[in-house]
């Protein structure tokens, strides 16, 4: 079930930064560090799960799995992508009941035309405002518990502008969504117009590499926003420490001082050994 403690940080105004995650070692990481929330990205979700770019090729019962699993062993609250929710109501009625039971705090449903596309990329194209609308009542609708929170997202911004945007923003909020998610503004004063504009808890997406300016959190409060999630901080990492650690010990034949490492013992305690360890200790002489 959800999680009370995200709804709760939004009643009380505290800041929730997010850092993107995609798979269990990421996660269970990220569980540690004492964010107030984890982002279950679906760009690295996709990508590491099924080796794809984030263009609607992963189905709701592949992300489902992931998603559930990463829910399940992790004590922090999860924000997941549902992309559009994978279909049409019926699915979006499905996949809503789907990630609450599932363990899922706050579910993302994007306005993307099917197939969609990863954010802070071209070409995206959106459904008319009054199909998203009904979407998210349906979403609203669906969910057994007020903890449960839908996200909603719009990427007009990019191809229909700013304007309209904000007018998808304002609807979507009427509609009954907990959390509005303006995505790809391109300066800091369209998020501060964002901010200005839209009467409901906003959320930034600051993706390295992305279109939309990388701001410190602090700013991003001061700006209006309530949240901040990070999706692609985790699976650009470690993607860099891979292809360092791949590239040394191809190079030297060994890995080096060169390449940082995280401690192997460290490693086993995260992944729960000691515990496995201590069973054997207690039963080992039972047949």
């Amino acid at each position: 079930m959800a999680d009370p403690k995200l709804s709760q940080d939004l009643k009380a105004g505290n800041f929730i930064a997010a850092p993107g995650v995609f798979d269990l070692i990421s996660a269970l990481i990220a569980d540690r560090m004492g964010f107030r929330a984890l982002y279950v990205t679906g760009y690295g979700t996709v990508a590491s799960a099924l080796g794809l770019p984030d263009a609607g090729l992963a189905t709701y019962s592949q992300m489902i799995d992931r998603i559930g699993r990463i829910a399940e062993m992790t004590k922090t609250p999860v924000i997941a992508d549902a992309d559009t929710g994978y279909g049409g109501l019926l699915n979006v009625q499905h996949t809503v009941r789907g990630y609450e039971k599932a363990g899922v705090t706050a579910i993302q449903i994007e306005d993307q035309e099917f197939p969609k596309k990863c954010g802070h990329t071209p070409n995206r194209r959106v459904i008319p405002v009054e199909d998203m609308v009904r979407k998210i009542k349906v979403a609203s609708d669906s969910r057994s518990s007020a903890d449960f929170l839908i996200i909603a997202r719009t990427d007009a911004r990019t191809g229909l502008g700013l304007e309209e945007a904000i007018r998808r923003g304002e609807a979507y909020a009427a509609a009954g969504a907990d959390i509005i998610f303006v995505e790809s503004p391109e300066s800091e004063a369209e998020m501060a117009e964002i901010c200005r504009r839209i009467d409901k808890p906003l959320i930034a997406n600051i993706v390295n590499g992305g279109r939309t300016p990388m701001l410190p959190v602090d700013q991003l409060k001061t700006l209006g926003y309530s949240l901040a999630i990070f999706p692609a901080v985790g699976f650009l990492a470690a993607g860099q420490a891979l292809f360092s650690a791949y590239d040394d010990l191809k190079r030297n034949g060994t890995t080096t001082d060169a390449v940082p490492m995280y401690d192997f013992s460290k490693f086993n305690e995260l992944l729960g050994f000691p515990e496995v360890w201590e069973f054997e200790r207690r039963y080992a002489e039972i047949d």
